[in-house]
């Protein structure tokens, strides 16, 4: 629950992920990864053929996806690198869910 993440820190971090990872699925497996982890942020595909977005959460679940998305992804995707950016702790969610934007 609530309670029990707010004991364990909650961190924010942006991320962005190369490979073929567009037109794979791979927005709707990271939504469903993050949702399934409890997380809260938003996954785009960008103009440049990546996959970009934001996760926050408890910070031992947003490692569980950074290590997803480091090394898993959607079935057919193929990642050659995931970077992550700006990492911070935050006092609160800055997100009700865990988005596909368009």
């Amino acid at each position: 629950g609530a309670a029990m993440a707010e004991g364990e820190g909650l961190v924010s971090v942006d991320y962005e992920v190369s490979g073929k990872v567009q037109g794979v699925f791979f927005r709707k497996y990271t939504q469903g990864e993050a949702k399934r982890l409890g997380l809260v942020g938003w996954v785009q595909n960008t103009s440049h053929g990546t996959v970009q977005g934001q996760i926050q959460g408890p910070s031992a679940s947003v490692r569980e996806l950074q290590e997803w998305l480091r090394k898993v992804g959607s079935p057919q995707s193929r990642i050659s690198r995931a970077e992550f950016s700006n990492e911070k702790k935050i006092v609160a969610l800055e997100h009700k869910d865990f988005r596909i934007l368009k």
